[in-house]
C-alpha cells in the first residue's frame, strides 16, 4: 500500500537485525546459545557512573530540554580527557559536539556536505552507518577495499580519479571494526596529505581507542600535523565505559565541520538528557582505572579464543585492539553459510563477514563479549563439528 522512498529502498539490509532474529528463534527453542555476534559489552557500567546518573536524575534542573551544543561541563570534560589522552588541545566551544552516541553523529554528518552526485569514499568491510548515512544524504558510496594483503588499509592510490574528483568525505576507522586492524603513523600522514590535496573531509571513527592490548596505545588522527584542516573525529562512551545503552558520545576537530554537524542536529534532535551528560562527565574525569581492568579482561578472552581456534587448525591472528576477532573461514564456504552452520550445529552466533561489505566475504567476526568460561565451551563445540 505504501511505497518506500528510493533512498530507503537502496539501503543494504542491516545484518544485525537478521542475527537478532535468528538468536531469538534459537532461544525460543530452548537452545543454549553462546553469542559472539553483536559487540555489546557483557560487563555492567561502572558503579560510580551510575551513582552520578542517580544524583543528576533527582535534580529537577536536569528535567528540561538539553542544550543542542551540550553542557559546558561535558564539553570541558571531553577537552580535558583529549588533552590527557592524546596531548591534543580542543576548544570546548568550537571544536567539540556531544552526540546521542557516535553512531547518530556519523550517520547524520553526510547530510551536512553531500549533494546528489557527490561521493563518500567508504572502506569495505566497514561499520554499516558509513554507507547508510551516505545513501540517506543522497550521496553515492565509492568502495575502498580493505585487503589482508595491505594490512586492511585502503590503497589511496587506487581510488579512481573520477571518484576522487567527486568525493567530499572519506571514512576511516582505526582500530578497525570488524578487522581489528590498527593504523600506522605513515598511513595517517598519507591520508591527511591525500585529503588536503583533494579537498576531502576525513571522518575518523575512533570508538575503540581505549580497547587495546600488549602495551599498544592507539593514536588520534588529530595528533598529526595538518589534521585539523580536514578531520572530524568521533568517539563513544559505549565500549570504553560499558555504556552502550546510554547513548553518549561526541565529535571533535575542525570547527567548520563541527558547526555544520551541529546545524544538522539542531533540526533533528534536542540533545542528550542532562543527567546522562553529567554521568559522562564523571566517566571522563575519573582515574580511568576501569579501562585498565577492561583491557586485561578482553586480552585474556582474546588469548583463550585465538589460541583455542588455532589449536583446531584455524588461522586466527591476535588483534592489538578492539574486542573483535576477524577470522578467515577455515573451510570452503561462504560467510553466511558458515555462520549458519555454527548456529545450527554448535549453538554459536558469529557475524558473517559479508554483512560488513563485499570484501568481508570469506571471514567471520567474533566478539569477546562473553565470559572466558563460555568461550571455552564454544571452543569445545567447534571442536566437535570441525
Amino acid at each position: 500500500m505504501f511505497k518506500l522512498s528510493k533512498k530507503v529502498q537502496s539501503l543494504p539490509p542491516y545484518l544485525f537485525l537478521e542475527i537478532d532474529k535468528a538468536k531469538r528463534l534459537a532461544r525460543a527453542e530452548g537452545r543454549d546459545i553462546i553469542d559472539l555476534g553483536v559487540g555489546d559489552p557483557d560487563q555492567p557500567t561502572p558503579r560510580f557512573i551510575i551513582d552520578a546518573l542517580n544524583i543528576a536524575a533527582l535534580d529537577p534542573a536536569n528535567h528540561h530540554y538539553a542544550l543542542d551544543q551540550g553542557m559546558p561541563a561535558l564539553r570541558n570534560a571531553i577537552s580535558g580527557w583529549y588533552k590527557r589522552r592524546f596531548n591534543v588541545d580542543l576548544n570546548p566551544d568550537t571544536e567539540i559536539l556531544p552526540l546521542i552516541g557516535s553512531k547518530e553523529g556519523i550517520a547524520h554528518f553526510p547530510l551536512a556536505f553531500l549533494n546528489p552526485g557527490d561521493v563518500s569514499l567508504i572502506p569495505d568491510p566497514c561499520y554499516p552507518p558509513y554507507k547508510g548515512g551516505t545513501i540517506l544524504a543522497g550521496g553515492s558510496p565509492c568502495i575502498m577495499p580493505l585487503l589482508e594483503s595491505n594490512s586492511f588499509f585502503p590503497d589511496l592510490n587506487k581510488i579512481p580519479f573520477t571518484a576522487r574528483r567527486k568525493a567530499k568525505i572519506i571514512f576511516v576507522n582505526y582500530p578497525n571494526n570488524p578487522t581489528g586492524a590498527c593504523a600506522s603513523d605513515d598511513f595517517y600522514k598519507q591520508l591527511i596529505e591525500f585529503a588536503v590535496k583533494n579537498k576531502i573531509i576525513i571522518v575518523s571513527d575512533l570508538a575503540y581507542s581505549e580497547m587495546a592490548y600488549d602495551g599498544y596505545k592507539p593514536r588520534s588522527l588529530l595528533e598529526f600535523n595538518g589534521a585539523k584542516d580536514a578531520v572530524i573525529e568521533f568517539h563513544s562512551l559505549s565500549k570504553t565505559y560499558n555504556m552502550t545503552g546510554w547513548r553518549a558520545g561526541w565529535a571533535c576537530g575542525n570547527p567548520q565541520l563541527i558547526s555544520a554537524l551541529a546545524k544538522v542536529k539542531s533540526n533533528l534532535d534536542s540533545g542528550i538528557f542532562s543527567a546522562i551528560q553529567l554521568a559522562a562527565v564523571a566517566a571522563l574525569v575519573s582515574l580511568q582505572e576501569h579501562i585498565k581492568s577492561m583491557c586485561r579482561l578482553y586480552q585474556e578472552r582474546r588469548d583463550i579464543l585465538i589460541d583455542g581456534l588455532n589449536s583446531l587448525g584455524w588461522k586466527a591472528v591476535k588483534p592489538k585492539a578492539t574486542f573483535y576477532i576477524w577470522i578467515k573461514i577455515p573451510v570452503k564456504a561462504d560467510s553466511i553459510s558458515f555462520a549458519a552452520r555454527l548456529l545450527k550445529e554448535a549453538d554459536i552466533v558469529a557475524t558473517p563477514g559479508v554483512g560488513f561489505g563485499k570484501y568481508g566475504e570469506g571471514y567471520v567476526r567474533m566478539a569477546l563479549t562473553v565470559p572466558k568460561e563460555r568461550i571455552k565451551v564454544a571452543l569445545e563445540r567447534i571442536k566437535k563439528i570441525s
